[in-house]
C-alpha cells in the first residue's frame, strides 16, 4: 500500500465554502478512481504550533505502486487538481510505502 499525504496552506482569500468543496471532491475521487482505498481530511488543530502556516492535511491511501501511477495522470485527479490551484498558496506531497 501507498500513503500519499498532501499538506495544505490555502490562499487567504479562499472562503470556507472554496476549500470545504475542494475537500469533499479529495472524499470523493475514491469512489471515482479505482485503486484508492481511503481518502481523509482534516483541519491542523496541534497545540503544538509547528504547521508553518499548513492548514489542511489530505491523505490517501492506494493499494498499490500501479494504483498511484494510474491516479496521477487520471482525468478527475487533473480537474481536481485544476479546482485546488484556485485556492491554494502552499503544498507538500510526501508518499511512502506502507509495510
Amino acid at each position: 500500500m501507498i500513503r500519499h499525504i498532501l499538506l495544505v496552506k490555502f490562499k487567504s482569500s479562499a472562503s470556507s465554502k472554496a476549500i470545504q468543496e475542494v475537500l469533499e471532491d479529495f472524499q470523493a475521487i475514491a469512489t471515482k478512481i479505482d485503486g484508492i482505498c481511503a481518502v481523509e481530511c482534516g483541519k491542523n488543530n496541534s497545540v503544538e504550533k509547528l504547521n508553518d502556516d499548513y492548514s489542511h492535511c489530505i491523505q490517501m491511501t492506494f493499494n498499490n505502486e500501479q494504483s498511484r501511477q494510474n491516479y496521477l495522470p487520471h482525468p478527475v485527479h487533473d480537474v481536481l487538481k485544476k479546482k485546488l490551484n484556485t485556492v491554494l498558496d502552499k503544498i507538500i506531497v510526501f508518499d511512502y510505502t506502507i509495510s
